[in-house]
């Protein structure tokens, strides 16, 4: 018997519930056009995870880049909750590079 699947479960479950906190702080004092950036962080995560031959980091190193990537979808999302008053809006927000061609793409949706 092993408990390596349970505790990497255990790990992934705390690594999503950090990420519902990670996406509101993070849109809350960097807006949502931040989210190419963390997406490309995920992606380079799971990539990442692909050449390390220990289980142990590999599966961590996946399950948070497919946490990064899930929270680049969800900070848009996370803007317009912002806005209906759901939670706290902080408006001077740190402009990513590349700003306004951001804008004008359309974000990513689960």
């Amino acid at each position: 018997m092993t408990l390596f699947g349970f505790i990497i479960g255990v790990i992934s479950l705390g690594l999503i519930g950090f990420g519902f906190f990670w996406v509101i702080q993070g849109e809350r004092f960097f807006g949502y056009l931040w989210w190419p950036y963390i997406l490309g962080l995920g992606v380079v995560m799971i990539v990442l995870s692909l050449f390390f031959v220990d289980n142990w980091i590999s599966a961590l190193l996946g399950a948070f880049g497919a946490s990064l990537i899930w929270g680049s979808t969800e900070m848009t999302n996370q803007a317009i909750r912002a806005e209906l008053g759901w939670y706290i809006k902080h408006t001077p927000k740190i402009n990513p590079p590349f700003y306004k061609n951001i804008a004008k793409w359309k974000a990513p949706h689960l």
